[in-house]
């Protein structure tokens, strides 16, 4: 009967608290007890074959984290993936309080400081899982998955700097200076401070007052913690939405190894938090709380399996290897690339060679040699160029789209963001960092502003990005392909004009293009009839076509094709190509100066080393297609071919070339000429529509007047001003 005067509290079981009875308490801790028992016996005796234990392995090799997969857990215990999925947050650090006991009865007992052996004091270990299920939509994730186990994929934006975040934190009173340990929520949420100090004060000391507790940093327990931001895919964003992005919390070992731009799929538990900032917005509101997601496992997806898994099948292997043994292997991905686009067959071939890309090339001095095909199409409007970028942005393993007019300098590279609660800076990537290894498609090129263009040149050429601003220095990667479409300045591409004057971008930024079209819309009676028709039956067809459901299947097929080789073929040339290749291009640099001499002016496209680099690189491009490690002397051929169908001949294109003056049209030119300077004093201007306007009723024929302007132009006797609409005569 001793004991019943003890100040017990007496308590009945109310229904406010149903579990709260020790019974219960005692049946969870001996189901937690049994758990961490299953987990320590999964982590030893875990085997994929006879004698072969990869996690006792790789906890002793690596004893900072070990990396799980759900599946073996799956078929060690079926109880386990499903315990974890539903309360991530209470088994998790089960998990790793077993892997570290593990960990410790692996290692050897050592010595301690008085000679006894001890226990080998072991770090925590961090779990990390991972899992082959599917990614859910980030759009899907709803009030129902808080703290449950997802799976989401996207790109990473943003990057914070790293923060320390305790785990424990260490109060001292401020009357009575007792301590206390309180520990941390995980993840980006506070720790609970008591309101009152438990020490009983004895007669004649004066009791504690509420809230006593002082922190002391000093005696706290830090872990690194760094926060993301995650993006969702830009091809899973529904059409007029705009791409949603989510915060992603990494601690410990995941810390600073993601850099902004970089494809991400990633497992977590999708908690909340009371963020600082919404308190203001959400007066009312007591409960309202930000969604965010703690990482617990995390995997790259590299170049190659940014859509879709990487890992191909033996089957798919074996029929890539059959396809690419057939002579006709070449032509078939040609015919295969944007088949609704009739002819233009040249241009399907650069875009397949733009596609597969030539080889990378590291140098011992630390030199990158790009391995990238830049495409630039320049024509005439109504000539199917942004219907080619908008299949290689479907097709393409990564592809990003954007339209010159509405893209700065900034959103094409990177720009600097100041982050609103932080107040600190950070770096948010642009279209070209985003594409890295896959394909910009930049249309309307003409048309953006030449110091955006300049933006570009770094990116086209060395690969890298380099930044300095708001005290940020630093270079991103952009190994992109760019394909670009352009008009010429008159919007039409005009056979009276030099081809300077229908190309009207620098040379610098030329010389980056390995491949130059010219695409012209040629009235010829027989070509229009065969056009029209193409085109009615393709209007006329679609929606049998889209019924039928081959045709995406195909396009599958070419992407996973080109994923394939990107990742599994990097061609080298063989020697009888080096020599072949060596001869040509001397020739080619040969019949440029001549052509140079005769004329009088240098190409509007010039021919340097790039363009011998960028013959390499379609040569190894055209060897990828075979799955050839070997670029042949044909492979330099057709590659020479389309070089010169494409670059050369806008090179040599325009007026110089094709009209041989006959002595009568001399004769009417030189009278145009004595006409528009007698119309043009000297120092005058007049717009150009209306001197030609006032020259042709005079009796005159247009082209000629137009060819009498531009070769006064070309002397320098006139000068065009405001985008060529004002003429000016010069002294």
């Amino acid at each position: 009967m001793s004991g019943w005067d003890e100040g017990g509290v007496y308590y009945s079981d109310q229904a406010q608290f149903p579990d709260g009875s020790p019974e219960a308490e005692a049946a969870s801790a001996a189901s937690r007890h049994s758990i961490l028992q299953k987990f320590k016996e999964f982590i030893r005796n875990f085997e994929t074959e006879r004698n072969v234990f990869p996690y006792r392995e790789s906890l002793v090799n690596n004893p900072k984290f070990l990396v799980i997969h759900l599946e073996d857990l799956l078929s060690f215990d079926s109880d386990l993936p499903s315990l974890l999925r539903s309360s991530p947050s209470d088994y998790l650090p089960l998990f790793e309080t077993a892997a570290a006991e593990v960990l410790a009865s692996l290692k050897m007992r050592v010595t301690g400081d008085t000679g006894e052996m001890v226990e080998p004091h072991t770090e925590e270990v961090q779990i990390l899982l991972n899992s082959k299920e599917d990614p859910v939509s980030m759009r899907s994730l709803g009030a129902q998955f808080i703290s449950k186990l997802v799976k989401i994929s996207g790109i990473t934006i943003a990057a914070s700097r790293v923060k320390a975040k305790a785990t424990y934190v260490h109060l001292i009173c401020k009357n009575c200076k007792s301590p206390r340990t309180v520990p941390c929520r995980p993840g980006l949420g506070g720790a609970i401070v008591p309101r009152s100090c438990d020490h009983i004060p004895q007669p004649g000391e004066e009791p504690c007052p509420i809230d006593p507790w002082i922190v002391v940093p000093d005696k706290s327990k830090y872990v690194d913690q760094q926060t993301l931001k995650l993006q969702e895919n830009p091809e899973d964003v529904p059409t007029g939405e705009l791409p949603r992005n989510m915060l992603l919390s990494v601690d410990r070992r995941l810390v600073q190894t993601i850099v902004p731009g970089t494809r991400l799929t990633i497992m977590g538990i999708y908690s909340i938090f009371q963020s600082a900032s919404s308190s203001a917005s959400h007066k009312g509101a007591v409960a309202v709380r930000q969604p965010y997601i703690r990482v617990v496992g995390m995997e790259e997806t590299n170049e190659a399996s940014s859509r879709g898994p990487a890992s191909f099948t033996q089957e798919e292997v074996e029929e890539f290897k059959k396809f690419a043994s057939h002579p006709d292997a070449y032509e078939t991905i040609c015919s295969r690339v944007a088949p609704s686009i009739f002819g233009h067959n040249d241009v399907k071939k650069a875009v397949a060679c733009l596609l597969f890309g030539g080889s990378r090339k590291n140098l011992p001095d630390g030199v990158k040699l790009r391995g990238d095909i830049n495409v630039l199409l320049l024509g005439d409007p109504s000539t199917a160029k942004s219907q080619f970028l908008k299949f290689v942005e479907k097709t393409a393993p990564i592809a990003v789209y954007t339209s010159g007019k509405g893209s700065s300098a900034a959103g094409l590279t990177a720009s600097v963001i100041q982050d609103n609660s932080s107040r600190e800076f950070y770096l948010e990537g642009g279209a070209m960092v985003l594409a890295d290894g896959g394909v910009v498609c930049i249309d309307e090129f003409d048309k953006m502003r030449p110091e955006d263009r300049v933006a570009i040149h770094e990116a086209m050429e060395q690969q890298t990005i380099s930044i300095a601003k708001a005290g940020i220095t630093t270079v991103l990667n952009s190994r992109t392909s760019v394909l670009a479409a352009a008009n010429p300045p008159s919007g039409r591409y005009d056979d009276l004009k030099t081809a300077q004057d229908n190309i009207d971008l620098q040379t610098t930024i030329l010389s980056r293009f390995d491949l130059i079209f010219i695409v012209k819309d040629l009235r010829i009676y027989d070509q229009d009839k065969v056009i029209a028709s193409h085109i009615i039956k393709v209007h006329a067809s679609a929606e049998a076509a889209a019924a039928n459901g081959k045709s995406s299947k195909e396009e599958n097929w070419l992407k996973r094709y080109i994923q394939y080789c990107r990742t599994e073929c990097h061609p080298r040339l063989s020697e009888s190509a080096v020599e072949k290749l060596k001869g040509d291009y001397v020739d080619i640099r040969r019949a440029m100066r001549q052509q140079a001499n005769e004329t009088g002016e240098a190409a509007a496209i010039p021919i340097t080393v790039r363009q011998l680099e960028a013959i390499i690189r379609l040569s190894e491009a055209l060897a990828k297609m075979k799955l050839s490690y070997v670029a042949t002397e044909s492979d330099v051929a057709e590659a020479l071919r389309l070089f010169k169908v494409s670059t050369m001949d806008a090179a040599r294109s325009g007026i110089n070339q094709q009209i041989n003056l006959t002595p009568e049209m001399a004769n009417d030119i030189k009278q145009a000429e004595t006409q528009v300077k007698r119309r043009l004093g000297i120092g005058n201007r007049i717009s150009e529509r209306r001197l030609i306007d006032d020259l042709t009723r005079m009796g005159m024929n247009e082209s000629i007047v137009r060819r009498a302007i531009l070769i006064m132009h070309q002397r320098g006797e006139v000068e065009y001003q405001r985008e060529r609409h004002v003429i000016v005569r010069k002294a």
